[in-house]
């Protein structure tokens, strides 16, 4: 309206508006500007229209003979809108030139001709055109108010130049020596480094963003064994989300870049979780798979039948070897070897009761699962029961530390999270408590920390970036950030106010550190009960089944020795009461034999039961394909092949299928 009229003031607020909410909508809208883009009103539409009317108004205002003056004027904003689509064009070509088929961390990849990312500007359209166009914006924003098409003049030259100069950034990266390699060098590099380095056993994960957990709790067993581990991920972004290790990782997305570690010394591959990607890896039939789950309950999860599919199943102890036959899923009583938890070897013992002013009680629930079962979780039904029950005791300490995934499939999941939450800092409101001065001491320890664990990127950095600078770690530092995350862990737990009631959702302190430091566990039918009774403290399991308790006790074997608390929560003062007197604990006796059933012997240690698992398991990958290279010898006459500690020079075929 303002350009048609034309009316100026109304122009330049308009247009000041207009540059203002592109800048909202950039840092607080980013769904707003989805909706405009499928509307097919993206930020190029939206500059072109806004410069336009610019445009209409400068015509307008005047003499009428102004066309001829501005034509120039014209053409240069033709111009710049044409390097923005070429800028696009050639950013694309660059991406493509950075995806390389193999990525890494922990290795050192610079015979690559690895560089740093191209500015972030130049990789995204739309902030690009905010930022290359706001020079022609102002001068023609100027020239309206002032009538000197010199100032639009300026401003549509300098937008040129920025284009020009982006323009130029982009295409020198396209020379053959500034570009990464190719990716047929990438693979040949990727063939050489896997014979040097030798692998013997694997780490197999494919999962979402929010998944990664399940392979990091198996990182420092695997970091521990006598061989030369390797971590195998299919999603390029996944490999940013393990955690601190010093095992080398390798990211092939592709099915035929995964097929080549049939021709390397790999052994064994260890499968944490199940995912659509794991039958890829399956096809490779000199490769030997153990299912090691992400932890063990007595949901259905524990027995899928898609474990039938590994070579063997290993568990923590007899009670899931149980588990797998009731289930009658294919798997046979020979493919589950016991080999207990080795994550939980550090797990402090039961030390007797508590022996200060507090007890303090973790409730550490479930998440609402994918089924759709209303006993999956008690979040829903007995959360805010549970938490007012135990805030009600004077001398309870609570740490509450839900599932990182409650409220992701029911959201009255997470609405009855964020309630309990509250609770908990209603209930801190009310509990005042001398806070320790130890704040300087633990960030300290958090900034040495990060610095051992995180690899300094810039916040525009891409996987090629990541990988130059994630290379080969530097001698000693996993033993460096043991230290450091035992040394943080004491201090945070100092630094607590005595009494005072946490919400643990960051990565730090871990799970088996709340287990640690607390007397009590509240929780569902999970996994986390099985861990914790590694340590041997009381521990109480929510029934919200609708099961009577002693059927809910046979129908879930790990709360054989819990107290099963009922949605009301009306046990949790006899429970809190058994907890400070040991004398009235009437089942210690169940959870030490329950311990043992779930868990395996103390003796030999998890870890080296983990060890000799692997070691077996790789010695019949050996013998598996001495006997394959038999097969082949017998079929194709006069041709030899390399077997068991060198890599094979004749492949099976992409068809075969797995060894079971």
């Amino acid at each position: 309206m303002a350009a048609l009229r034309p009316y100026v003031p109304l122009l330049l607020a308009a247009t000041a508006v207009s540059l203002a909410t592109e800048g909202v909508l950039y840092r607080w809208q980013r769904d707003m500007l989805s909706l405009f883009a499928k509307s097919h009103a993206d930020l190029t539409l939206r500059h072109v229209l806004r410069d336009l009317l610019l445009v209409v108004g400068l015509l307008r205002i005047g003499e009428q003979d102004r066309e001829t003056a501005y034509a120039p004027l014209v053409a240069g904003l033709l111009l710049f809108y044409g390097l923005h689509c070429a800028i696009q064009a050639v950013s694309v070509l660059v991406r493509r030139t950075r995806t390389l088929p193999v990525v890494t961390r922990n290795i050192d990849a610079s015979a690559l001709r690895l560089s740093p990312a191209p500015p972030v500007l130049l990789r995204r359209a739309g902030p690009r055109l905010l930022a290359y166009g706001l020079p022609s914006t102002a001068g023609l924003l100027a020239a309206v108010a002032t009538g000197a098409p010199g100032c639009a003049g300026f401003g549509v030259a300098v937008s040129l130049g920025l284009a020009l100069k982006g323009l130029y950034d982009l295409l020198v990266r396209l020379l053959p020596s500034r570009r990464p390699a190719g990716e047929q060098e990438v693979l040949d590099w990727f063939d050489a480094w896997l014979a040097r380095y030798r692998p013997t056993v694997g780490l197999y994960f494919s999962g979402g963003a929010s998944s990664a957990y399940q392979a990091n709790m198996w990182l420092e067993p695997l970091a521990k064994l006598d061989g030369r581990p390797l971590i195998v991920l299919r999603e390029r972004f996944m490999v940013q989300k393990i955690a601190a290790t010093d095992v080398p990782i390798v990211c092939l997305p592709k099915v035929s870049t995964l097929l080549r570690l049939e021709q390397s010394t790999l052994r064994v591959l260890l499968h944490p979780s199940n995912s659509g990607k794991t039958s890829q890896v399956l096809r490779i039939p000199r490769l030997k798979h153990a299912f090691v789950n992400h932890g063990e309950s007595d949901k259905l999860s524990s027995c899928n039948p898609y474990a039938k599919a590994y070579d063997e199943v290993w568990v923590a102890g007899p009670a899931a070897r149980e588990r797998y036959a009731r289930a009658e899923v294919g798997v046979e009583d020979k493919d589950v070897v016991e080999i207990g938890r080795p994550q939980l070897d550090a797990v402090r013992p039961y030390a007797g009761p508590p022996t200060g002013p507090y007890t303090t009680v973790l409730y550490a629930p479930t998440w609402e699962g994918w089924d759709g079962n209303p006993g999956n979780t008690s979040v829903i039904e007995a959360g805010e029961n549970l938490v007012r029950a135990l805030l009600a005791d004077p001398g309870v300490r609570l740490l509450y530390k839900p599932h990182p995934l409650t409220g992701s499939v029911d959201p009255r999941a997470g609405a009855a999270d964020l309630r309990i939450r509250e609770l908990i800092r209603a209930a801190n409101r009310e509990r005042s408590g001398k806070r320790p001065s130890r704040g300087d001491e633990l960030a300290r320890l958090a900034r040495e920390l990060d610095r051992l664990t995180m690899t300094s990127c810039r916040a525009g950095a891409d996987t090629v970036e990541r990988m130059l600078a994630q290379s080969t770690p530097v001698p000693g530092r996993a033993e460096a950030v043991a230290r450091a995350t035992a040394a943080w862990e004491e201090a945070y737990w100092a630094s607590l106010p005595e009494g005072e009631h946490q919400i643990v959702t960051d990565a730090r302190p871990a799970l088996y550190s709340c287990f640690d430091h607390a007397d009590l566990l509240v929780s569902d039918v999970s996994s986390v009960v099985g861990d914790f009774l590694a340590s041997g403290k009381p521990y109480a399991v929510a029934n919200t089944s609708g099961l009577a308790p002693d059927a809910f006790r046979k129908a879930f074997p790990t709360a054989g020795a819990a107290t099963v608390l009922t949605p009301d929560a009306a046990g949790v003062p006899q429970l809190l009461d058994a907890v400070r007197h040991p004398e009235r604990d009437e089942l210690a006796v169940e959870r030490a034999e329950l311990k043992r059933r779930l868990l395996g012997p103390d003796e030999p240690a998890a870890q080296t039961r983990f060890e000799h698992a692997v070691q077996a398991l790789c010695s019949a990958a050996r013998q598996h394909r001495a006997r394959l290279a038999e097969r082949l010898a017998a079929e194709l006459p006069g041709q030899r092949h390399e077997v068991a500690d060198a890599p094979e020079s004749v492949a099976a075929p992409e068809s075969a299928t797995p060894s079971r």
